[in-house]
């Protein structure tokens, strides 16, 4: 499931069992009906390099941990606030530490690693 057609569209491409698992889908986990979808449904759910833009962070991860399958993982990209030179323009770009814990609370298991303004992690509920 990605929200970009043209995604979907290639990964479609690309799969080598036209007409069979997985289901390729184009919709907004943020925004879109996903009732359709069998509870939970995915092992793996990632997000990379927009978590910093969703408006309503509680409500994302809320619809994540509902989608997530039994000992599913998120993986999230995301840069971290203040990691770039203090001359960047962009160095406030990224999560914030409150954002962080937002991000990071409430899981049974945290994994991070750093990778120079980016901070990826597994989280399993």
């Amino acid at each position: 499931m990605d929200i970009s057609p043209t995604a979907v569209d290639l990964a479609a491409s690309h799969d080598a069992r036209p007409g069979s698992e997985p289901a390729w889908r184009c919709a907004d986990i943020t925004t879109g009906d996903l009732t359709a979808l069998p509870d939970p449904a995915y092992a793996v759910i990632t997000c990379r390099l927009v978590y910093r833009w969703m408006d309503d962070k509680g409500a994302f991860l809320s619809r994540v941990r509902h989608l997530l399958a039994p000992g599913g993982i998120f993986w999230v990209v995301t840069e971290i606030a203040g990691r770039r030179e203090d001359t960047d323009p962009l160095h406030s770009l990224g999560i914030s530490p409150a954002e962080t814990e937002l991000l990071t609370s409430g899981w049974f298991s945290v994994q991070t690693a750093d990778l120079d303004v980016l901070r990826c992690f597994a989280l399993r509920p």
